[in-house]
C-alpha cells in the first residue's frame, strides 16, 4: 500500500525539512519572526500548488476545494501584521501526471500532521494568531487524511507508479528544504 511504503521510503527526506523548521520555529520570538517564518511555507505551497493543479480535480480528489491550501498562509501572514511580497525563492520537482501530483500532495497534506505541535511551539512564546494553516482540519484532521491516503492509495495501481509516487515525495521534501537555505542545522 502506497501511503505506507511512501512514509517509510521518504522518512530521511522528511527528517532533513522537520529539522531545519524547527530551528527556524525555535528562533520565532515575534509575531514579525512568524510572519516571516511563514513566508517560506507560502512561497512554496503557493508554487508547488500551480504545479499540481493541473491533475488534482475533483475527479481526483473530490474534496479538493476544501482543502487547507496557501490560501490560509496569506491570510495567517496578513493577520500577523505582514504581506505576502519579498518571498524566499523555490523551486519544485518536475511534475507531469497525476500519480506525480499525488506524490507532492502527500507532502504538503502530510504537514497537516504537525501543525498542532507548531500551534503549542508558538504558544510558548505568546503567537497565537496566524494559525489557521497550522490549526489544519481540526477535529477532521485524522478523516481528512485517511480521505487522501485511500486516493493516494487507490491511485497506485502498479510499482511503476508507487515508484513515481515516492521519488516525487521525496524531491518534493528536498525542495521545500531548499526554501529553509539560509537554516544551519547541526
Amino acid at each position: 500500500m502506497l501511503s505506507q511504503s511512501i512514509k517509510e521510503a521518504t522518512r530521511d527526506a522528511h527528517l532533513r525539512l522537520e529539522k531545519k523548521v524547527v530551528q527556524k520555529l525555535k528562533a520565532i520570538r515575534s509575531n514579525q519572526d512568524y510572519a516571516d517564518f511563514l513566508k517560506h511555507f507560502y512561497a512554496y505551497f503557493s508554487h508547488i500548488e500551480r504545479v499540481i493543479a493541473p491533475y488534482i480535480t475533483a475527479e481526483v480528489l473530490p474534496d479538493h476545494a476544501q482543502r487547507r491550501n496557501s490560501s490560509y498562509i496569506k491570510n495567517d501572514i496578513e493577520a500577523l501584521g505582514g504581506n505576502v511580497t519579498e518571498l524566499p525563492a523555490t523551486t519544485t520537482p518536475s511534475i507531469d501526471n497525476t500519480i506525480k501530483a499525488l506524490g507532492a500532495l502527500y507532502v504538503l497534506e502530510g504537514s497537516i500532521m504537525g501543525g498542532s505541535i507548531i500551534v503549542k511551539m508558538l504558544e510558548k512564546e505568546g503567537i497565537t494568531e496566524g494559525v489557521s494553516f497550522f490549526s489544519g482540519y481540526g477535529e477532521a484532521t485524522g478523516q481528512m487524511w485517511g480521505i487522501f491516503t485511500e486516493v493516494l492509495n487507490n491511485h497506485a495501481k502498479t510499482e511503476a507508479a508507487e515508484a513515481e509516487a515516492i521519488a516525487i515525495a521525496n524531491d518534493t521534501f528536498e525542495h521545500f528544504s531548499y526554501v529553509f537555505a539560509d537554516v544551519a542545522v547541526a
